[in-house]
Protein backbone atom coordinates (compact mmCIF):
# COMPACT_ATOMS: atom_id res chain seq x y z
CA UNK A 1 0.00 0.00 0.00
CA UNK A 2 2.62 2.69 1.04
CA UNK A 3 4.48 1.72 -1.94
CA UNK A 4 1.48 2.06 -3.90
CA UNK A 5 1.36 5.71 -2.47
CA UNK A 6 4.47 6.16 -2.94
CA UNK A 7 4.06 5.56 -6.82
CA UNK A 8 1.22 7.90 -6.93
CA UNK A 9 3.15 11.27 -5.38
CA UNK A 10 6.07 10.16 -7.97
CA UNK A 11 3.56 10.42 -10.81
CA UNK A 12 2.00 13.49 -9.58
CA UNK A 13 5.62 14.79 -9.35
CA UNK A 14 6.29 13.72 -12.96
CA UNK A 15 3.46 15.29 -13.86
CA UNK A 16 4.29 18.49 -12.27
CA UNK A 17 7.95 18.30 -13.88
CA UNK A 18 6.46 17.89 -17.19
CA UNK A 19 3.75 21.11 -16.68
CA UNK A 20 6.64 22.93 -15.70
CA UNK A 21 9.01 21.81 -18.61
CA UNK A 22 6.22 22.54 -21.09
CA UNK A 23 5.58 25.73 -19.42
CA UNK A 24 8.79 26.27 -19.91
CA UNK A 25 9.14 26.24 -23.68
CA UNK A 26 5.93 27.64 -24.39
CA UNK A 27 7.46 30.71 -22.54
CA UNK A 28 10.64 30.62 -24.42
CA UNK A 29 8.82 29.46 -27.99
CA UNK A 30 6.58 32.02 -27.54
CA UNK A 31 9.50 34.99 -26.79
CA UNK A 32 11.01 33.64 -29.69
CA UNK A 33 8.45 34.27 -31.71
CA UNK A 34 7.49 37.43 -30.29
CA UNK A 35 11.08 38.85 -30.84
CA UNK A 36 11.33 37.02 -34.79
CA UNK A 37 7.52 39.06 -35.42
CA UNK A 38 8.89 42.13 -33.52
CA UNK A 39 12.10 42.14 -35.71
CA UNK A 40 10.39 41.02 -38.71
CA UNK A 41 8.10 44.08 -38.87
CA UNK A 42 10.32 46.46 -37.99
CA UNK A 43 12.40 45.05 -41.04
CA UNK A 44 9.63 45.95 -43.75
CA UNK A 45 10.75 49.39 -43.10
CA UNK A 46 13.42 48.76 -44.63
CA UNK A 47 13.70 49.52 -48.67
CA UNK A 48 14.85 46.24 -50.25
CA UNK A 49 16.77 46.37 -53.70
CA UNK A 50 16.82 43.58 -56.14
CA UNK A 51 20.07 43.41 -57.50
CA UNK A 52 21.77 39.82 -56.72
CA UNK A 53 25.43 38.63 -57.26
CA UNK A 54 24.78 37.55 -60.55
CA UNK A 55 24.17 41.24 -61.45
CA UNK A 56 27.85 41.93 -61.23
CA UNK A 57 31.31 41.12 -62.56
CA UNK A 58 32.77 39.60 -59.96
CA UNK A 59 36.10 38.03 -60.83
CA UNK A 60 35.55 33.79 -60.05
CA UNK A 61 39.46 33.96 -58.59
CA UNK A 62 39.45 36.35 -56.76
CA UNK A 63 36.02 35.40 -55.03
CA UNK A 64 36.91 31.89 -54.46
CA UNK A 65 40.18 33.93 -52.57
CA UNK A 66 38.38 36.21 -50.32
CA UNK A 67 35.95 32.73 -49.59
CA UNK A 68 36.44 33.49 -46.03
CA UNK A 69 35.39 37.28 -45.61
CA UNK A 70 31.98 38.63 -45.70
CA UNK A 71 32.41 42.23 -47.57
CA UNK A 72 30.26 44.89 -47.67
CA UNK A 73 29.63 48.30 -49.00
CA UNK A 74 28.34 51.23 -46.46
CA UNK A 75 27.15 54.29 -49.18
CA UNK A 76 26.51 57.17 -47.88
CA UNK A 77 24.52 59.11 -50.30
CA UNK A 78 24.06 63.12 -50.32
CA UNK A 79 20.84 63.25 -50.97
CA UNK A 80 18.62 65.58 -49.02
CA UNK A 81 15.49 63.00 -48.77
CA UNK A 82 15.61 59.66 -49.07
CA UNK A 83 15.90 59.21 -53.09
CA UNK A 84 18.17 56.31 -53.58
CA UNK A 85 18.36 56.24 -57.54
CA UNK A 86 21.34 57.25 -59.53
CA UNK A 87 21.86 60.65 -59.83
CA UNK A 88 22.93 60.93 -56.12
CA UNK A 89 26.92 60.34 -55.23
CA UNK A 90 28.15 58.45 -52.67
CA UNK A 91 29.80 61.07 -50.43
CA UNK A 92 30.65 58.40 -48.03
CA UNK A 93 32.24 55.18 -49.43
CA UNK A 94 33.42 52.41 -46.61
CA UNK A 95 34.15 48.59 -46.97
CA UNK A 96 33.44 46.69 -44.11
CA UNK A 97 35.03 43.46 -44.35
CA UNK A 98 33.86 40.63 -41.57
CA UNK A 99 35.84 37.45 -40.86
CA UNK A 100 33.62 34.60 -41.35
CA UNK A 101 35.74 32.26 -39.23
CA UNK A 102 36.54 35.05 -36.08
CA UNK A 103 33.70 37.83 -36.72
CA UNK A 104 36.36 40.76 -36.59
CA UNK A 105 35.83 43.81 -38.57
CA UNK A 106 38.09 45.66 -40.65
CA UNK A 107 36.69 48.89 -42.07
CA UNK A 108 38.22 51.04 -44.64
CA UNK A 109 37.17 54.13 -46.10
CA UNK A 110 37.58 54.81 -49.45
CA UNK A 111 38.28 58.58 -50.58
CA UNK A 112 35.28 59.75 -52.50
CA UNK A 113 37.38 61.77 -55.06
CA UNK A 114 39.50 59.12 -55.94
CA UNK A 115 40.76 58.80 -59.80
CA UNK A 116 39.51 55.29 -60.73
CA UNK A 117 38.22 53.56 -63.90
CA UNK A 118 34.38 53.15 -64.19
CA UNK A 119 32.69 51.06 -66.51
CA UNK A 120 31.39 52.73 -69.74
CA UNK A 121 32.73 56.10 -68.41
CA UNK A 122 36.53 55.71 -67.81
CA UNK A 123 38.83 57.58 -65.15
CA UNK A 124 36.50 59.47 -62.98
CA UNK A 125 35.59 60.36 -59.49
CA UNK A 126 35.03 57.10 -57.47
CA UNK A 127 31.95 59.07 -56.05
CA UNK A 128 30.45 59.28 -59.45
CA UNK A 129 29.44 55.32 -59.88
CA UNK A 130 26.50 55.45 -58.40
CA UNK A 131 25.23 58.43 -59.89
CA UNK A 132 25.99 57.30 -62.83
CA UNK A 133 24.55 53.60 -62.10
CA UNK A 134 23.25 53.04 -58.42
CA UNK A 135 24.54 50.36 -56.42
CA UNK A 136 25.00 47.89 -58.74
CA UNK A 137 27.72 50.55 -60.52
CA UNK A 138 29.30 51.81 -57.42
CA UNK A 139 30.08 47.66 -56.66
CA UNK A 140 31.20 46.91 -59.61
CA UNK A 141 33.77 50.04 -59.62
CA UNK A 142 34.64 48.66 -56.20
CA UNK A 143 35.51 45.40 -57.42
CA UNK A 144 37.23 46.60 -60.72
CA UNK A 145 39.22 48.61 -59.37
CA UNK A 146 40.12 47.12 -55.91
CA UNK A 147 39.97 43.47 -56.73
CA UNK A 148 37.62 43.22 -54.66
CA UNK A 149 34.41 40.56 -54.24
CA UNK A 150 31.33 42.95 -53.06
CA UNK A 151 28.09 41.68 -53.58
CA UNK A 152 26.25 43.15 -50.68
CA UNK A 153 25.62 46.82 -50.06
CA UNK A 154 23.45 49.29 -47.45
CA UNK A 155 22.90 52.99 -48.78
CA UNK A 156 21.76 55.36 -46.34
CA UNK A 157 21.18 59.15 -46.42
CA UNK A 158 24.00 60.17 -44.58
CA UNK A 159 22.22 63.02 -43.02
CA UNK A 160 19.69 60.40 -41.14
CA UNK A 161 23.46 59.46 -39.00
CA UNK A 162 22.10 62.46 -37.06
CA UNK A 163 19.13 60.78 -35.47
CA UNK A 164 20.80 57.70 -35.30
CA UNK A 165 23.49 59.83 -32.76
CA UNK A 166 19.81 60.72 -30.89
CA UNK A 167 18.95 57.70 -30.40
CA UNK A 168 21.47 56.32 -28.50
CA UNK A 169 21.97 59.06 -26.41
CA UNK A 170 24.68 61.27 -28.44
CA UNK A 171 28.28 60.67 -29.00
CA UNK A 172 31.66 61.09 -26.73
CA UNK A 173 34.24 62.69 -29.37
CA UNK A 174 37.48 64.35 -28.56
CA UNK A 175 37.76 67.73 -31.08
CA UNK A 176 40.78 69.75 -31.21
CA UNK A 177 41.13 73.24 -32.06
CA UNK A 178 41.31 73.36 -36.16
CA UNK A 179 38.24 71.08 -35.46
CA UNK A 180 36.30 73.58 -33.38
CA UNK A 181 37.22 76.39 -35.74
CA UNK A 182 34.87 74.77 -38.72
CA UNK A 183 32.32 72.83 -36.94
CA UNK A 184 30.27 75.64 -35.98
CA UNK A 185 29.92 76.91 -39.74
CA UNK A 186 28.25 73.08 -40.23
CA UNK A 187 26.10 72.89 -36.87
CA UNK A 188 24.53 76.44 -37.79
CA UNK A 189 23.81 75.32 -41.19
CA UNK A 190 22.47 71.99 -39.80
CA UNK A 191 20.11 73.97 -37.41
CA UNK A 192 18.50 76.04 -40.51
CA UNK A 193 18.12 72.61 -42.34
CA UNK A 194 16.59 70.71 -39.76
CA UNK A 195 15.18 73.65 -37.62
CA UNK A 196 16.79 72.28 -34.42
CA UNK A 197 18.67 74.54 -32.13
CA UNK A 198 22.17 72.29 -31.44
CA UNK A 199 24.72 74.60 -29.16
CA UNK A 200 28.08 75.77 -30.65
CA UNK A 201 31.58 74.62 -29.75
CA UNK A 202 33.41 76.87 -28.30
CA UNK A 203 36.96 75.71 -27.04
CA UNK A 204 38.58 72.23 -27.85
CA UNK A 205 38.10 69.15 -25.32
CA UNK A 206 35.97 66.31 -25.13
CA UNK A 207 32.31 66.43 -25.66
CA UNK A 208 28.89 63.82 -25.69
CA UNK A 209 28.00 65.52 -29.46
CA UNK A 210 24.25 65.65 -30.16
CA UNK A 211 23.01 64.55 -33.80
CA UNK A 212 23.25 67.61 -35.60
CA UNK A 213 26.92 68.29 -33.87
CA UNK A 214 27.85 65.14 -34.69
CA UNK A 215 26.29 65.45 -38.25
CA UNK A 216 28.44 68.63 -37.99
CA UNK A 217 31.69 67.01 -36.70
CA UNK A 218 31.65 64.16 -39.61
CA UNK A 219 31.28 67.06 -42.54
CA UNK A 220 34.53 68.88 -41.27
CA UNK A 221 36.82 68.86 -44.73
CA UNK A 222 38.83 71.85 -44.39
CA UNK A 223 41.71 70.77 -41.69
CA UNK A 224 44.89 69.42 -42.25
CA UNK A 225 44.51 65.97 -44.08
CA UNK A 226 41.29 67.33 -45.74
CA UNK A 227 38.92 64.76 -47.41
CA UNK A 228 41.25 62.18 -45.85
CA UNK A 229 40.51 63.04 -42.34
CA UNK A 230 36.89 63.96 -42.61
CA UNK A 231 36.46 60.51 -43.92
CA UNK A 232 37.85 59.12 -40.58
CA UNK A 233 35.95 61.68 -38.50
CA UNK A 234 32.91 59.77 -40.04
CA UNK A 235 34.04 56.29 -38.99
CA UNK A 236 34.54 57.66 -36.05
CA UNK A 237 31.26 58.31 -35.46
CA UNK A 238 29.44 55.58 -37.09
CA UNK A 239 31.75 53.75 -34.73
CA UNK A 240 30.51 55.54 -31.44
CA UNK A 241 27.02 54.92 -32.33
CA UNK A 242 27.89 50.92 -33.36
CA UNK A 243 29.66 50.49 -29.72
CA UNK A 244 26.85 52.23 -27.76
CA UNK A 245 23.99 50.76 -29.34
CA UNK A 246 25.39 47.55 -28.74
CA UNK A 247 24.84 47.51 -25.10
CA UNK A 248 21.20 49.72 -25.05
CA UNK A 249 18.16 48.25 -23.78
CA UNK A 250 15.51 47.28 -26.01
CA UNK A 251 13.31 50.43 -25.70
CA UNK A 252 16.42 52.46 -27.16
CA UNK A 253 16.55 50.02 -29.64
CA UNK A 254 13.60 50.15 -30.90
CA UNK A 255 13.81 54.06 -31.11
CA UNK A 256 16.98 53.30 -33.06
CA UNK A 257 15.46 51.10 -35.24
CA UNK A 258 12.10 52.99 -35.83
CA UNK A 259 14.05 55.95 -37.07
CA UNK A 260 16.82 54.79 -38.95
CA UNK A 261 15.19 51.38 -40.85
CA UNK A 262 13.15 53.87 -43.03
CA UNK A 263 16.26 55.54 -44.11
CA UNK A 264 17.78 52.43 -45.20
CA UNK A 265 18.13 51.14 -48.59
CA UNK A 266 19.89 47.99 -49.29
CA UNK A 267 19.93 44.30 -51.06
CA UNK A 268 20.77 42.04 -48.09
CA UNK A 269 17.41 40.23 -47.50
CA UNK A 270 15.61 40.43 -44.27
CA UNK A 271 16.15 36.74 -43.48
CA UNK A 272 19.70 37.15 -43.63
CA UNK A 273 19.63 40.02 -41.54
CA UNK A 274 17.17 37.98 -38.84
CA UNK A 275 20.44 35.25 -39.01
CA UNK A 276 22.98 38.22 -38.02
CA UNK A 277 20.96 39.62 -35.35
CA UNK A 278 21.93 36.78 -32.54
CA UNK A 279 25.79 37.20 -33.79
CA UNK A 280 25.61 41.03 -33.15
CA UNK A 281 27.21 41.37 -29.85
CA UNK A 282 29.89 38.82 -31.23
CA UNK A 283 31.20 41.15 -34.26
CA UNK A 284 34.16 43.80 -32.67
CA UNK A 285 35.94 46.31 -34.92
CA UNK A 286 39.59 45.40 -34.83
CA UNK A 287 41.04 48.06 -37.48
CA UNK A 288 39.62 51.43 -39.59
CA UNK A 289 41.72 53.13 -41.82
CA UNK A 290 41.33 55.22 -44.98
CA UNK A 291 42.47 53.62 -48.32
CA UNK A 292 44.71 54.82 -50.07
CA UNK A 293 47.22 55.70 -47.63
CA UNK A 294 47.62 59.46 -47.80
CA UNK A 295 51.00 59.70 -48.80
CA UNK A 296 50.11 57.58 -52.14
CA UNK A 297 47.52 60.33 -53.63
CA UNK A 298 48.61 63.26 -56.02
CA UNK A 299 45.63 65.50 -55.23
CA UNK A 300 45.97 67.44 -59.03
CA UNK A 301 43.61 68.61 -61.80
CA UNK A 302 43.08 67.01 -64.40
CA UNK A 303 40.72 69.15 -67.10
CA UNK A 304 40.32 71.70 -64.67
CA UNK A 305 38.28 69.16 -62.41
CA UNK A 306 40.26 68.34 -58.31
CA UNK A 307 40.72 64.41 -58.34
CA UNK A 308 42.70 62.27 -56.04
CA UNK A 309 44.89 60.19 -57.90
CA UNK A 310 46.67 57.36 -56.86
CA UNK A 311 50.37 57.18 -57.49
CA UNK A 312 50.49 53.88 -57.62
CA UNK A 313 46.87 51.76 -57.97
CA UNK A 314 48.80 48.42 -57.59
CA UNK A 315 50.94 49.06 -54.74
CA UNK A 316 47.48 50.61 -52.99
CA UNK A 317 45.57 47.59 -54.06
CA UNK A 318 48.26 44.92 -52.50
CA UNK A 319 48.20 47.70 -49.33
CA UNK A 320 44.38 47.13 -48.86
CA UNK A 321 44.70 43.64 -49.33
CA UNK A 322 47.44 43.27 -46.72
CA UNK A 323 45.36 45.34 -44.30
CA UNK A 324 41.93 44.18 -45.18
CA UNK A 325 42.92 40.11 -45.85
CA UNK A 326 46.36 39.65 -44.51
CA UNK A 327 47.41 38.90 -47.96
CA UNK A 328 51.26 39.93 -48.04
CA UNK A 329 52.65 40.49 -51.10
CA UNK A 330 49.34 40.02 -53.21
CA UNK A 331 50.01 40.24 -56.49
CA UNK A 332 46.85 42.60 -58.16
CA UNK A 333 44.65 40.97 -61.38
CA UNK A 334 45.86 42.62 -65.05
CA UNK A 335 42.77 44.20 -64.86
CA UNK A 336 44.42 46.24 -61.81
CA UNK A 337 47.48 46.52 -63.36
CA UNK A 338 45.86 47.99 -67.25
CA UNK A 339 43.94 50.23 -64.69
CA UNK A 340 47.07 51.66 -62.80
CA UNK A 341 49.02 51.93 -65.93
CA UNK A 342 46.34 54.28 -67.63
CA UNK A 343 46.16 56.31 -64.60
CA UNK A 344 49.60 56.95 -64.80
CA UNK A 345 49.20 57.76 -68.76
CA UNK A 346 46.77 60.54 -68.02
CA UNK A 347 48.83 62.31 -65.70
CA UNK A 348 51.62 61.96 -67.51
CA UNK A 349 49.71 63.25 -70.22
CA UNK A 350 48.55 66.51 -68.17
CA UNK A 351 52.05 67.65 -67.08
Amino acid sequence: MKEKENKKKMNIVLKIFLILIVAILIIVLSTIATIFFYFNSKLNKIEYSNLTKSDLDIDTNIDNELSDYRNIAILGIDARSDTFSPGNRSDCIMIVSVNKKTNEVKIASVYRDMYLDIDNRGLDKVTHAYSFGGPQLALNTLNKNLDLNISEFIAINFDSVRTAVNSVGGVTIDLDASEVKYINGYINGLNKQFGTSSSNITKPGTYTLDGVQALAYGRIRYTDGGDYKRTERMRTVLLAVFDKAKNKDIGTLNKLLDEMLPHVYTNITKSQIMKEIPKLKSYHVVNNFGWPDVDMVDGRLINKVWYGVPVDLEKSVSKLHEELFGQTNYEPSEKVKSISNSIKEKVQSQN
